[in-house]
């Protein structure tokens, strides 16, 4: 009998707490830029966040972009400065010099990052 109120009481703990992780999430970035552009114009490349949890416990903790691997821009957020939402965005403008390698990261402060996203403009 104590087996199974053992058993029991596991499996009802894990029931408890699969919901829970099923929620949590890594920080997760999407650019949406052309594909070429002439030389000279300004580009508005648009970095969409997703990020399931946006709480004073959990909530995306930064976002960062690059332009041919040198920083371009960051935002920063806290437990009592958190982004919009869930999902969010924001915009960058680039000068198109020369072709360009983009490169947005953005992570969770208990879960990280799904890692960077990239995308390719060619200038002519």
């Amino acid at each position: 009998m104590q087996k199974l109120s053992l058993a029991i009481s596991v499996f009802l703990l894990l029931a408890c707490l699969a919901p829970l992780d099923a929620l949590a999430n890594k920080s997760a970035v999407k650019i949406e830029a052309p594909s070429e552009a002439a030389k000279g114009s300004d580009i508005v490349i648009k970095l969409t966040v997703v990020h399931k949890g946006n709480s004073a416990l959990h909530y995306t903790k930064w976002l960062k972009v690059s332009v041919n691997g040198k920083p371009f821009e960051q935002w920063e957020y806290s437990s009592s400065r958190r982004p919009e939402g869930e999902t969010f965005t924001k915009e960058i403008t680039v000068k198109a010099v020369e072709n360009m390698d983009i490169t947005a990261e953005a992570s969770c402060n208990l879960h990280g990052s799904v890692g960077p996203a990239t995308a390719k403009i060619a200038i002519r």
